[in-house]
């Protein structure tokens, strides 16, 4: 948590990578959960795309590409929510209107002034190894503020996400709740751009926790392993990346689907094992816990 811009220029490279990777893997990880169990992922996929058009006018004025796509991912949330106000429109219509206006404004926005000082590429598929200036601690800043939400708001989120009628009947107040949620899904997807840009960051934020959602039963196991999946995703893929010379965003986005479709299979097998033999399953659980 501590990182600051003297240490991240005392690293290497590759280490400041490795850094980084492990620091949005932490965030995507926290996001993520939240963002599957409140069904959130289209929301976050629009969002992820929207923050473009942010990051190429950050690139212009010369500031840092992740305060701006920070600051465009705000204004289009608010535009979304104005939009699902409308009780003809639907939160998925809104999602989807914002999601392809957004991301036609950044490109052309970036058609305007191809001379830019980043390259559209990494914005829209992440370069971990060429992130720009104070990434490591803006992240290690973003993973604080991410933790310190889903502490301090972990009972009304856990209760307005599996029974929003009982929350609401207590006089809960989802406004704050919902608030929480966007806030996170936001970092998680602004920060997340040197991992996997614009376009892949959903794979970090969805695949990791839709595996540990398969393989834990609970909220606090998916707290836990789906943090510990999404960082495994993001330094393997930059690892990988190195190794065989291509775009780290790439490889994370592979090893994070990849993650949720082997959780898939064992879910599978599992549950066809307990199917065929539920004696044999009970008494193993028996034995162990004895």
């Amino acid at each position: 948590m501590g990182t600051t811009p003297g240490c991240e220029n005392l690293m290497g490279y590759f280490e400041r990578a490795l850094v980084l990777a492990t620091l949005i893997g932490a965030i995507t990880g926290l996001g993520g959960t939240v963002i599957v169990m409140r069904g959130r992922v289209f929301f976050a996929q629009a969002l992820t795309h929207a923050t473009f058009p942010g990051a190429i006018v950050a690139a212009i004025l010369g500031v840092n590409v992740l305060l701006g796509a920070g600051v465009s991912g705000v204004a289009l949330v608010g535009m979304m929510l104005l939009l699902e106000r409308r009780r003809e429109i639907s939160r998925n219509v809104s999602a989807g209107l914002v999601l392809t206006s957004g991301f036609a404004m950044g490109v052309v926005l970036q058609s305007l002034n191809p001379h830019i000082p980043i390259s559209p590429e990494s914005v829209l598929v992440g370069s971990l190894f060429f992130a720009p200036v104070g990434s490591l601690p803006i992240a290690a800043g973003a993973l604080l503020v991410v933790v310190m939400i889903v502490i301090v708001l972990r009972r009304p989120l856990l209760f307005s996400t599996f029974d929003v009628a009982g929350f609401r009947s207590v006089g809960g107040r989802e406004a704050i709740v919902e608030g929480a949620v966007l806030t996170i899904v936001v970092i998680a997807a602004v920060v997340a751009i040197p991992a996997a840009g614009a376009v892949l960051t959903i794979a970090l934020l969805a695949g990791p926790a839709s595996a540990a959602r398969l393989v834990t039963r609970t909220w606090i196991g998916m707290i836990a392993v789906a943090p510990l999946l999404s960082i495994g995703a993001a330094v393997s893929g930059t690892l990988l990346s190195r190794a065989a010379g291509v775009s780290a965003g790439g490889i994370i986005a592979l090893v994070a689907g990849s993650e949720f479709v082997v959780a898939l299979a064992a879910s599978r097998l599992l549950r066809r094992r307990r199917r065929r033999h539920p004696a044999s399953m009970e008494n193993d659980y028996h034995s162990h816990v004895s």
